[in-house]
């Protein structure tokens, strides 16, 4: 049985408020065969499901993200969800028109965040009562995309308008379109690729090994003990370090000391200034996050191809819809080069396809900082 947890929906238009909600399925088989009872996933909703249920368009978040896609749960929130600037009324996804729909991964990083429900390591296996740890069952981006399915059969629809997300959303919204054709009308993948490259799956390694070097790690069974929260750290360290730029980072700070008095060439501790705000950074982030969800996330990632099989030909000449791919040429995450190769065996199967650069001094978080200047075309996009 599969049940949903719905709130009333809004009958005028969205007022940038959102409510988290919450799915449940009684059990899910992930694609690898093993069975996760019970799964329970929060998502979150901007605008109006029509009548005809065909409005919808689905986004699919990043590697560090949640489904707070856009709007604020509280009017004293700091910030509004991370592609606010594209969704609400009269912007590109605009709310008055379409029926926008996020929900959080399984081993959602931020597994400790209060507005975030994940089945994942950090959770209570129902056969003993005590965390699943590393007897959690590895997952895929194709995991991801299926219960993502169930929420969205659940509310009665079938079909996307468009399905779009930025980073691992965009391996997200690949998958969809290639397990699912005839169910994703349009597609718009962000700073991603077809595939997990040698690079990235270096670069995801790197991620992953100061948790596994952390004693306090222990295998993963920390959850009766001390969470091996100085690998987290670094690792979320380095996460905020590769989703950025050199432009970025040289032209926000200079050679600054961290402490006014403590010069970092005379003193073993001392610190620059953009090493301690990294610091901050990944100390901030690791208070809601996972070390285990964070090494699961890895394996997902580094596991993806299009179509979850052998051949990304196949998998992406799967794909009908029309797509509209924005990449960052600058992008130190997802190489350009293969991004760009994506595009091409996308449209060698025949779907139409367009890539546009975007700008900024960003790198990889172009794709999220800097989405707005892609609104117009995504706006024009969704209406063709």
């Amino acid at each position: 049985m599969i049940t949903a947890l719905l709130a009333s929906m809004p009958l005028a238009a969205w007022d940038g408020m959102v409510e988290k909600q919450v799915f449940e399925m009684d059990e899910y088989t992930t694609v690898g065969g093993d069975t996760i009872a019970p799964v329970r996933i929060g998502w979150e909703a901007y605008g109006t499901l029509n009548e005809e249920k065909d409005n919808v368009i689905l986004i699919t978040h990043f590697f560090s993200g949640t489904s707070h896609a856009a709007g604020r749960y509280a009017e004293d929130d700091a910030a509004p969800g991370y592609w606010d600037a594209i969704i609400g009324p009269g912007k590109p996804l605009d709310t008055d028109e379409y029926y926008i729909i996020a929900s959080d991964t399984l081993v959602n990083l931020n597994a400790h965040d209060p507005n975030v429900t994940t089945t994942g390591p950090a959770t209570p296996n129902p056969e003993t009562g005590e965390p699943w740890g590393t007897d959690f069952p590895l997952v895929t981006i194709r995991d991801f995309v299926e219960v993502q399915k169930a929420l969205l059969e659940s509310q009665g629809i079938e079909r996307l308008h468009a399905v779009m997300g930025p980073s691992m959303g965009a391996l997200q919204a690949y998958e969809w379109a290639s397990a699912y054709p005839e169910r994703v009308e349009r597609l718009v993948p962000v700073i991603g690729g077809g595939v997990a490259d040698p690079w990235l799956l270096a670069t995801l390694s790197a991620w992953a090994a100061p948790i596994r070097l952390d004693a306090n790690w222990n295998e993963g069974d920390y959850y009766d003990g001390e969470p091996p929260l100085d690998g987290l750290r670094e690792a979320l360290k380095l996460v905020t370090l590769n989703a950025n730029h050199w432009l970025w980072a040289n032209e926000t700070f200079d050679r600054s000391w961290a402490d006014e008095d403590a010069d970092p060439a005379r003193e073993l501790d001392a610190r620059y200034a953009i090493e301690q705000t990294l610091d901050d950074i990944a100390a901030a982030r690791a208070e809601l996050a996972d070390a285990n969800h964070l090494l699961y996330l890895v394996k997902a990632n580094q596991a993806f191809i299009a179509g979850h099989g052998e051949s990304l030909e196949e998998g992406l000449a799967r794909i009908e819809a029309p797509t509209l791919i924005l990449y960052s040429e600058n992008d130190l995450v997802f190489a350009p080069e293969g991004v760009r190769k994506t595009a091409e065996l996308i449209e060698t199967g025949g779907a139409e396809v367009e890539l546009m650069t975007l700008e900024g001094k960003r790198g990889h978080l172009d794709g999220v900082l800097g989405i707005d200047q892609a609104g117009e075309r995504i706006r024009a996009f969704l209406a063709e």
